[in-house]
């Protein structure tokens, strides 16, 4: 993944957060709902039974019923067969598909690598010298901390006030993560404009609970994270009492700025984490940021207003720039310098690295040097690297069977809204203006990056990676002032994933998703609806989300919902939140349904109205003629497997408890049974019944749309 000091991932980082929610207890008989009114009518004998694609039905676990535990029923035997490599905490199809894509990737590394003629500031040159270097590991031993060196002197130079801000600035612009983040972003109440945004950060542990919760894993994650810094210390030359003391510095200074900082679900209200001031305001606010001189630091010096997205933590972070010895201040800094780069510094820095993520995901061994080096090429130079993997990886075919499986779900979406019984016609409206204003891209940019400004040599990998970041945020700083470039991406082509950015409106399937298993060209449709087709329809109901739904069909953080229909949706999609605070995925942990809201409600209303387009194409295909039986199954059978079987993963606890404290996606057994377990679709499907585990009571049932 991309660094998340980066302007790409910052874009990710907020595509991500959107999502979508509206659910409520049914107050309608299931069958007045849109996608019930398409269920289908029951196989008839005179249905033709064909061999299916996409789907193994040795996977199946057919000691278990699918109305009880529909997750294992649809992949017990696969789960039971694929126990998670020494490398890996957690392992899926999207880690097998990734092996594939790796394999390709690799072998485009290898040959970019080895051309001796490529010519010099080509794609290819780049991307090959880049991979080289860091594959060159006699030669990161033999440099030790040489390229680093630079970075060093300039911050231990630092004399005072004036000096800190300069190197604030400059570990800003290399994305070191120290103090905050922020950068160059869409304005989310005005999107034909972009604004600087700063935004809490200057952590090393994953979130800011892990400074103070108290329990045994947590004690564990920070002495391994004490351990980590002063081993650090001690790798750049501090001797043992030196070290020990400067992590004991670190870790202070970042509890003060944890102590500040907003809980992952606080940060989920964009409302809330919108605060635009003018320049003269917040540095009458902050004066201790020296906001004049760190913008222009940053490129950014005529800026003449500040989003500032957490007040709270930043008039800490103000306190604090005061409060702290300048000493100390330097000694948090350096931390984070070599903290942000150990993955290009030599093996005894990498391993230490290691060490201490073993500890936060279970991991039982280092992944081999060419995969990390292929994700740090991706990261550094993605569309240079994209462009070469899409000439041997995606066909127009492929991009033009996904753009007619969203025409149809755009379609189900609609039919969902104008047959929503509890919306207001005022709502509807903007709700479809919205829907009909969504942009979609898929497969790569059709205006790639141009990177002939960034030099990138065999010298040393370090001083590559450093000049990338470099160069990429110069990139970003440029678009301050300038229309809004809505040929962006925010995932390189090769990227296993998708995102809905609500600030644009419009949501992103890289090449890399449309294959197997996800999108399988020669796979049945229901299948395809239930694979690649649930991405789409979680993606596409991201915008209409508890979050997404904000934003208006220009990107606009407006409010277009009557207060009635607002609250509405309220009470309706606290009722998938308080479901999914009853999952246990391990003992004594649960699921957190407020920070897993917009996920689960988009992969639940996403589900629904994927099952609805996919029911306009039988119908499109079939008509009144009996629907055919691949491997003896019905179609609605086969697109609720395929929505479960990429699905299934196993992973290791430690990951998991991460994943649950930090990540707003469920656990992969609760993104598969939650949405089912309200649906009379899947009911219908598999012949369920009232008192079974997959079958929620009538009074407990979430409905969307």
């Amino acid at each position: 993944m991309i660094s998340s000091a980066s302007p790409r991932a910052r874009l990710l980082a907020a595509a991500s957060a959107l999502l979508l929610a509206g659910c409520a207890t049914s107050q309608t008989a299931p069958a007045t709902t849109a996608a019930a009114q398409a269920a289908p009518e029951p196989a008839t004998a005179a249905a033709p039974v064909l061999k299916g694609v996409g789907l193994d039905l040795n996977d199946l676990d057919r000691s278990v019923s699918p109305c009880d535990n529909f997750y294992q029923y649809s992949g017990g035997n696969w789960l039971r067969a694929n126990p998670v490599p020494s490398y890996a905490t957690r392992w899926g199809p999207r880690n097998l598909l990734g092996e594939r894509t790796q394999a390709l990737l690799r072998q485009i590394l290898d040959e970019a690598a080895a051309s001796t003629t490529a010519p010099r500031g080509s794609n290819q040159q780049k991307v090959g010298d880049f991979y080289a270097a860091g594959m060159d590991s006699a030669a990161i031993e033999k440099a030790g901390l040489k390229y680093l060196q630079p970075e060093l002197a300039r911050l231990a130079a630092v004399k005072d006030a004036r000096g800190l801000t300069d190197i604030m600035a400059r570990h800003f612009m290399l994305g070191m993560g120290s103090f905050f983040r922020g950068g160059v972003e869409v304005d989310d109440k005005n999107s034909t404009v972009y604004i600087v945004g700063f935004n809490q950060g200057g952590l090393t542990l994953p979130d800011r609970d892990y400074y103070f919760k108290d329990d045994a894993r947590t004690q564990t994650i920070r002495t391994a994270y004490r351990s980590y810094l002063t081993n650090l210390f001690a790798l750049l030359g501090d001797n043992a009492a030196t070290a020990k003391k400067n992590a004991a510095t670190v870790e202070r200074i970042e509890t003060r700025l944890a102590q500040a900082s907003r809980t992952r679900v606080a940060l989920r209200d964009p409302q809330a984490n919108y605060n635009k001031l003018p320049l003269a305001a917040a540095r009458q606010r902050y004066p201790n940021l020296d906001l004049p001189r760190l913008l222009t630091g940053v490129q950014l010096g005529a800026a003449q207003e500040i989003n500032v997205g957490q007040p709270e933590f930043f008039a800490e972070l103000n306190a604090a720039l005061k409060a702290e010895p300048l000493s100390d201040l330097k000694t948090y800094l350096r931390l984070h310098l070599v903290h942000s780069v150990a993955g290009a510094l030599p093996k005894a820095f990498v391993e230490e690295s290691f060490r201490y993520n073993q500890v936060l995901t279970g991991a039982k061994q280092q992944t081999t040097r060419w995969k990390r080096l292929l994700a740090s090429t991706d990261g550094a130079l993605g569309e240079a690297f994209g462009q070469l993997y899409v000439d041997k990886a995606f066909s127009p075919a492929a991009k033009q069977k996904a753009l007619e499986m969203l025409g149809n779900i755009r379609e189900s979406m609609a039919d969902h809204i104008r047959t929503n019984t509890w919306m207001s016609a005022p709502t509807k409206a903007e709700a479809l203006k919205k829907l009909s204003a969504l942009r979609v891209k898929i497969g790569y940019p059709d205006q790639w990056k141009d990177y002939s400004a960034l030099s990138i040599s065999r010298e040393s990998y370090l001083k590559n990676v450093l000049a990338a970041r470099e160069w990429d945020y110069r990139e970003e700083a440029k678009k301050y002032g300038g229309p809004i470039d809505r040929n962006e991406w925010g995932m390189t082509p090769p990227t296993i994933n998708a995102y809905y950015n609500a600030s644009l409106n419009e949501m992103v399937f890289p090449a890399g998703y449309l294959q197997p298993p996800f999108f399988d060209p020669n796979a049945d449709d229901a299948v395809n609806y239930g694979a690649i087709g649930g991405v789409m329809g979680h993606e596409m109901t991201h915008g209409f989300d508890d979050n997404g739904r904000q934003y208006d069909s220009d990107g606009n953080l407006r409010d277009w919902w009557t207060a009635a229909d607002g609250a509405e949706f309220t009470k309706r999609a606290a009722v998938v939140g308080r479901q999914y605070d009853t999952f246990f995925p391990l003992d004594s942990v649960h699921v957190n349904g407020k920070l897993t809201m917009g996920e689960n409600l988009a992969d639940f209303a996403g589900l629904t109205v994927v099952y609805g387009a996919l029911q306009k194409q039988l119908q499109k295909q079939y008509g009144t003629n009996p629907r055919p039986l691949y491997d003896g199954l019905t179609p609605e059978q086969r697109f609720f497997l395929s929505w479960a079987q990429l699905r299934r993963s196993n992973i290791r606890p430690e990951a998991l408890r991460q994943q649950i404290l930090t990540d707003p996606h469920s656990p992969d057994q609760y993104r598969t049974m939650g949405p089912l377990m309200n649906m009379p679709q899947f009911y219908q499907a598999f012949g369920c019944q009232p008192g079974q585990k997959m079958v929620r009571p009538d009074a407990e049932r979430a409905e969307i749309w």
